[in-house]
């Protein structure tokens, strides 16, 4: 028996959460499927959400009327602003999240979402008929048949698959996000097992179906701490942290927090930590050769970090609480694969873990992922129409990364279905154009994380105006529902007004936004050479709309930064906008660089623009495609 759908999501995690959001949220008939619905929107490592970059894209994600800041906000334990000792373009909300409510929250959120249905079992095959999607066959677990949704067919359907027996799901579009689970490989110590995260089996079958459609695949790593019981920590040598006094919120529409707050708590590595953790670096699968596959960089385990930091005396750890009822503790700062009692040695020789009891021991994962050059900007799969991939199948690690992606590639498959153009952020827009447009013109060597210094237009893409840049974009392809389009106007109305008294009360022949643009200003002492009238009117609006006023006063202050950076920006804009030819051989062009010919044909960009952002591609390539073009008559279309 056969179910049609619009939009088919494999993958139940943060990017599948998203994309199902989206999708179901632009009317299309969609199905989640998920190994266990229990688990949709798990935190598999850090229970927290946000943080430098990351910060800014869950703000962005909340803009375009996405789930993660939503859930962020009501579900939140800890809550604090990074980097505010250093220029707002940098700051990064972040916060500790109770892992079970996070996911309870946004399993709640899809199950009462209108067009969306949620099926357990296993996608096997993605089926491909004259070159465009055409549906995927699911392998229904056998231990439940749970469904959530209204189609009326789905529960007889799932009940005649249960014995082996696979069934297909119709549809236009299919949306991998697949995450750790892709072939997984679980590693602590000499002992390994296959597993998308502990204990959850992995998917076994859809890399095969993937690659028989001629995607390339490859292998990457991440891994994970040892978790704690809290009880049997000793706090007194241990520093603590506390969140925010006044805690800011991620979601634009969450007016204010108001929260109890749950601390963490500070401690260190140490030499005889350090030294142990060499004296089994031959049983390490990082150093064994066991694990063959590429980690992230700035997220490395403790492991590499003694190898890599040799001159390091500690190492810092931050010990994080995973929710209000839990007494499991997230050790931050040192995931491990080690054999289980090299990690006994290692946490029962840090300061206030002595006698630390270890509820679950750190470990590392391998898994398939496919290089995100195979994608256009839609994040659909280039010469397969309907197939879009998100998430850490793309090659990214965190949950942000992922659920930005996610959300991007709900919302073009259910454009595309629409007949309506795709959705795609500039890097000038948003920090989600910045990581996608990174993904699929340069590719990774290993496992992708944002942060601020990937944006060239920082200073324009701060977490505090996301609604500014994004909301009406999520408007206009229909995604941002009434309740966030009116508090978004009112907030800008807000601002309107504010701008408008800054830039018309003079004083001294200068108006109060020149004298706010002066580098030791700030909006108290502008304010105080107003008169009366005025200030009552700006704290007034301050009142009324704090973030928003806050954030134009940001823009005040960084208005001739980025008058400088505007200029670059429009160069880069007018690249972008000449569209490069779909069938152009650039082995046919003499002039151009070996390595430019195999890079170009290769990523395929779209506009010079692009190509210029590839990896090894010079301004002076550019230049010759550019010439090549012209000499021909061949018209570059302008956007």
């Amino acid at each position: 028996m056969a179910l049609d759908f619009d939009i088919v999501v494999i993958g139940g995690g943060h990017a599948g959460a998203e994309a199902a959001w989206a999708a179901s949220g632009l009317s299309c008939a969609t199905a989640l499927v998920t190994l266990d619905a229990s688990v949709i929107a798990r935190m598999s490592c850090n229970p927290a959400i946000g943080g430098v970059g990351k910060g800014q894209i869950v703000r962005e994600i909340d803009a375009m009327g996405g789930l993660m800041g939503l859930a962020a906000d009501a579900t939140g334990i800890q809550f604090r602003m990074l980097n505010r000792s250093k220029g707002a373009a940098v700051w990064g909300p972040r916060c500790q999240s109770d892992r079970h409510a996070y996911a309870a929250w946004v399993q709640r959120a899809l199950g009462e979402r209108k067009n969306l249905t949620i099926l357990e079992g296993e996608a096997t095959d993605v089926i491909v008929e004259d070159g465009h999607v055409a549906g995927v066959r699911i392998r229904p677990n056998s231990h439940a048949n749970r469904v959530t949704g209204q189609h009326p067919q789905a529960n007889s359907a799932l009940e005649g698959g249960t014995d082996g027996e696979s069934i297909d799901l119709r549809c236009r579009a299919v949306i991998v996000t697949a995450g750790t689970f892709l072939n997984g490989v679980m590693h602590l110590g000499e002992r390994t097992w296959a597993g998308g995260r502990y204990d959850e089996p992995a998917a076994t079958g859809l890399t095969a179906s993937l690659a028989s459609l001629g995607l390339e695949f490859g292998r990457l790593k991440t891994g994970t701490c040892a978790r704690l019981d809290a009880a049997t920590i000793d706090y007194d040598k241990c520093t603590r942290q506390d969140g925010d006094a006044e805690p800011e919120a991620f979601s634009f529409m969450t007016a204010r927090l108001s929260v109890e707050q749950i601390p963490c708590w500070i401690t260190w590595t140490n030499r005889d930590v350090h030294d142990a953790i060499r004296a089994n670096f031959h049983r390490a699968p990082m150093y064994t050769g066991q694990i063959q596959s590429t980690g992230p960089r700035y997220c490395p385990s403790i492991e590499t970090k003694i190898d890599r930091f040799a001159d390091k005396d500690r190492h810092q750890i931050f010990l994080e609480r995973e929710g209000r009822t839990t007494d499991w503790v997230y050790c931050n700062g040192i995931s491990t694969s080690l054999p289980p009692d090299v990690q006994d040695f290692m946490i029962h020789h840090i300061a206030g873990l002595e006698r630390a009891r270890i509820i679950r021991y750190g470990y590392a994962i391998e898994y398939d992922y496919f290089p995100p050059t195979q994608l256009a900007a839609a994040l659909e799969v280039k010469g397969v129409g309907g197939l879009y991939l998100a998430g850490q199948v793309n090659g990214t690690t965190g949950y942000e990364e992922a659920a930005a992606q996610g959300l991007l590639a709900g919302l073009n498959a259910a454009l595309a279905l629409r007949g309506d153009r795709p959705l795609v952020l500039r890097r000038d827009q948003a920090y989600i154009g910045v990581m996608i447009d990174d993904l699929v013109t340069k590719g990774v060597s290993e496992p992708y994380r944002m942060f601020t210094s990937r944006a060239e237009h920082r200073l324009s893409l701060r977490a505090d105006n996301a609604d500014r840049r994004l909301t009406p974009v999520g408007r206009s392809v229909g995604l941002v529902d009434d309740a966030r389009w009116a508090r978004h106007q009112a907030a800008l109305e807000a601002v309107m007004a504010a701008d408008t008294l800054l830039r018309n009360t003079r004083v001294a022949g200068k108006s109060l936004w020149e004298t706010l643009r002066r580098p030791d200003a700030d909006l108290a002492g502008v304010l105080a050479l107003a008169g009366p009238d005025v200030r009552a009117r700006f704290v007034q609006l301050l009142s009324e709309q704090p973030d928003a006023v806050n954030s134009l006063v940001i823009d005040g202050r960084y208005e001739g930064y980025r008058e400088k950076e505007a200029s670059a920006l429009r160069h880069m804009q007018d690249l972008d906008r000449k569209l490069l030819p779909v069938d152009i051989n650039y082995n046919a062009i003499s002039h151009l660089r070996h390595e430019a010919r195999e890079k170009l044909s290769a990523c395929r960009p779209h506009s010079l623009g692009q190509a210029l952002r590839i990896s090894g591609i010079t301004p002076a390539d550019v230049t010759v495609l550019a010439v090549h073009l012209m000499g021909r008559n061949v018209k570059m279309d302008n956007l």
